[in-house]
């Protein structure tokens, strides 16, 4: 443990001596002589957090995530979907388009998918209940130690409620019903590298369990804490971890601490007229530390890459040492490649502090499009000719006849006659003129980024593929709309909830030429699960496919039903969404495109990788973190 400790507080691979010996090198070449006295040499600044002067940047998200966010359910606390006195659906708040609009569809779509009605309504508790939430447990020489440090801490009950979560369905259940047996005794919030250091020092001399925090978005149970851990847990929020560090204009690259989250990086950027262009439907709340360690994926990956292609270097502290390369280069040929052990390791093995990410200039022109096809197969084989073709815009995502139902039913109250015309006329054109089934037709939406006039070429290239398969252009107004959709549809889980519907939203990659047949597949299974466990009414069962490659697809499936009548609803949800990975799994599909495993997922990882692998994955982690410090048991 000693050991362990001391090999913290160094540089992990690089040893102090050579770090000294490379920046007399420096020192030579910039005095012009490449013998420069040691005394003229430059020498390594500690962070600015030693000498108190580290202050975060000022983020989107308050370190008190009480005072913005909901404490049981997803977001703000002042965006969510209510029905009003009238009974009409409506999206509160003014952060968002759809804010204050009315949704004159939905309520009868609700109704008519699950059976639901308002007249029953769930109850749930109001407020947090400090008397439920477990006592904190933290060994008073530790209390000093971390004191010492003058790194910030709280031993306070809501802020510790508010790290033992992602937002699985399970979790967010628990919290309107009950309370988590175990949760994390104390909260610190390092503000650079350094105070990592320090904590995971402090955590290997008293024998400490640490779970790193970042956005609170898992949806794989990783930040649940084991309820059998009898060590005090430190839950490591890196919020305040949110500073650019610099920006490197010529190599197109940005050094970024790890806490920061996604909407708060691209603002700060694009101050400086960049992007990463990595924006996963989570982004608003999710930390870029967050991405790396789960390997995320973003809507417009098709342009930016994903973010194993975006990272040029990590920086990670274990209780071994600091892990990181010694240069900043786009490829390195020395042996397996470092980042691929830290990337989805999801802080098993350490701390992600600082990245370094590849980014791009603000694109100078955007477009939205959708294209409507007569049926889901049709969408399916013009999406792979487009990936076949290398054309993919930035995004492009198909959606199924029942997911396009469930958007349509998000679609707010018109304003405008001459706007309602239209939309008749577009709907008459289509269903009459053209033949399409308004029950079996499906719709993909698509972004393009960049210049004006490739963008142009781009789309008329994708439009002409889409003609081939019966698809016809239906506006930007709905490609938008569907991107708007992106970020308030997780609001809708809470709405469900108050009404008994329960649902979720699980996903996988698999090759182009079984998408069809597990997409059908796999949403057949669910419904004869729902079945067969005794829910009384249909279930929604849809999908999308949302990411395409050269080889195959991620493919993302939502489902819901409604659980009056169900003694245990969680159980019996998880047994079907069990049942519906193992459908993944036996109709060629991946584990996780995206998500990553966490505990949700893990009981398939020897099945996903091999035993040998998973062999290779616990050798790795026995290694850099013999006392289990880091011991949130994801994965392995």
């Amino acid at each position: 443990m000693a050991a362990a400790a001391e090999g913290a507080a160094g540089s992990g691979g690089r040893s102090p001596s050579s770090a000294r010996r490379r920046l007399r090198i420096i020192s030579g070449h910039l005095r012009g002589s490449p013998r420069a006295p040691e005394q003229a040499a430059l020498s390594p600044s500690p962070c600015k957090a030693q000498e108190g002067s580290a202050e975060p940047a000022c983020g989107s998200i308050p370190k008190k995530r009480q005072e913005l966010l909901k404490w049981n359910g997803w977001g703000y606390n002042d965006s969510k979907f209510i029905f009003n006195k009238k009974g009409q659906a409506e999206f509160t708040g003014k952060r968002y388009r759809l804010g204050g609009m009315i949704l004159p569809t939905f309520k009868e779509w609700i109704e008519k998918t699950f059976g639901a009605s308002l007249e029953h309504k769930t109850t749930s508790r109001a407020s947090l209940n400090i008397n439920d939430v477990p006592p904190s447990i933290v060994n008073e020489e530790f209390l000093q130690d971390l004191r010492a440090t003058k790194i910030s801490y709280s031993q306070d009950a809501e802020d510790r409620v508010f790290r033992a979560h992602g937002h699985c369905l399970h979790e967010i259940f628990v919290l309107r019903e009950g309370m988590f047996k175990r949760i994390p005794d104390i909260v610190v919030w390092p503000v650079c590298h350094e105070d990592v250091v320090k904590i995971v020092e402090l955590a290997c001399k008293h024998n400490l369990c640490i779970i790193p925090f970042g956005g609170g978005t898992s949806v794989s149970s990783a930040l649940e804490c084991p309820e059998e851990e009898k060590r005090t847990i430190v839950s490591l929020d890196t919020s305040q971890m949110n500073r650019i560090l610099w920006i490197d204009e010529k190599n197109l690259t940005a050094c970024v601490e790890a806490g920061i989250v996604g909407q708060d990086l691209e603002k700060q950027l694009a101050e400086s007229g960049f992007c990463t262009g990595h924006e996963p439907d989570s982004m608003e709340f999710s930390s870029l530390g967050g991405w790396v360690a789960t390997r995320a994926s973003g809507m417009k990956k098709n342009i930016y890459g994903n973010i194993e292609d975006l990272v040029i270097h990590i920086k990670m502290v274990t209780p071994r040492g600091i892990v990181e390369k010694n240069c900043q280069v786009p490829r390195m040929s020395t042996g397996p490649d470092i980042h691929h052990f830290i990337m989805g390791s999801e802080g098993i093995l350490g701390v992600v502090t600082e990245v370094t990410i590849k980014i791009r200039p603000v694109p100078e022109y955007q477009k939205y499009g959708s294209v409507v096809f007569p049926n889901f197969e049709r969408g399916v084989a013009c999406l792979r000719e487009v990936a076949k073709q290398r054309c993919a815009p930035a995004s492009i995502r198909l959606v199924d006849n029942a997911q396009f139902q469930f958007g349509h039913a998000l679609k707010p109250q018109v304003a405008s006659i001459f706007t309602s015309f239209l939309d008749g006329l577009k709907k008459f054109y289509i269903t009459k003129f053209k033949g399409f089934d308004p029950n079996i037709l499906c719709v993909a939406t698509l972004l393009f980024e960049g210049d004006r006039e490739k963008v142009l070429h781009h789309e008329k290239q994708v439009y002409d593929i889409a003609t081939k398969f019966g698809g016809l252009a239906a506006g930007e107004d709905n490609g938008q709309r569907g991107y708007m959709l992106t970020f308030v549809i997780a609001y809708l889980r809470d709405l469900g909830l108050d009404y008994y519907v329960i649902g979720e939203s699980f996903e996988t990659s698999v090759p182009w030429d079984r998408v069809l047949d597990l997409c059908r597949n796999v949403k057949e299974r669910i419904v004869r699960e729902c079945k067969e466990k005794g829910v009384q009414f249909a279930p929604l069962s849809t999908c999308r496919v949302t990411q395409t490659y050269d080889a195959g697809a991620c493919v993302y499936f939502y489902f819901a039903f409604n659980y009056r009548g169900i003694s245990d609803p969680i159980h019996v949800y998880e047994q079907i969404e069990r049942a519906a990975r193992e459908e993944i799994l036996a109709n060629g599909g991946s584990l996780s495109h995206h998500h990553g495993v966490g505990k949700l997922r893990k009981r398939w990882m020897k099945e996903s990788i091999s035993d040998v692998g998973l062999g290779m994955l616990r050798s790795v982690k026995e290694y850099v973190d013999p006392n289990n410090i880091f011991g949130n048991k994801n994965l392995l």
